[in-house]
């Protein structure tokens, strides 16, 4: 009797690969989740943005925003303050910053988004301020007008 040693079918061996299927259902189904909440998830400095009728305009995360609002966002009697990014700056620092921020000396581009509080001196003033210390492509952000 001969006995055979082949992979011949169905013998009693344990299978040794990894069924990856699932774990590929897992990583979509978390992909998709995180697809889905990334836009929504927007922390920053909270002011009251003017309504305009113009299309919302995408910020990347990879484009700096700075900011022009009432230091108290409850108090529209506060002093002026201005945010770069995160970073509260005062506006005779904000030249120096702009300078140093790799972001506008890599991309040349920033976005702004003003209380509609503020007066419009101070944005302009902040605007001025961008431009000669490097923002070639300035962005103004609103809040889309609701449509009826």
């Amino acid at each position: 009797m001969a006995i055979s040693s082949g992979n011949g079918g169905g013998g009693g061996a344990p299978m040794s690969d990894i069924n990856v299927t699932p774990l590929v259902d897992v990583m979509l189904v978390l992909l998709i989740i995180f697809m889905v909440t990334a836009p929504l998830v927007h922390a920053g400095i909270k002011v009251d943005l003017p309504n305009a009728e113009a299309p919302q305009m995408p910020v990347a995360e990879s484009h700096l925003q700075i900011t022009v609002g009432h230091e108290d966002e409850h108090n529209p009697n506060s002093p002026i303050a201005v945010w770069l990014g995160q970073d509260r700056v005062a506006i005779p620092q904000l030249a120096e910053r702009l300078r140093a921020n790799a972001i506008v000396q890599r991309e040349h581009e920033a976005y702004i988004s003003a209380d509609q509080n503020v007066p419009y001196g101070m944005v302009v003033q902040v605007m001025a301020i961008m431009r000669a210390n490097g923002v070639e492509k300035l962005g103004i952000i609103t809040d889309p007008v609701a449509s009826q």
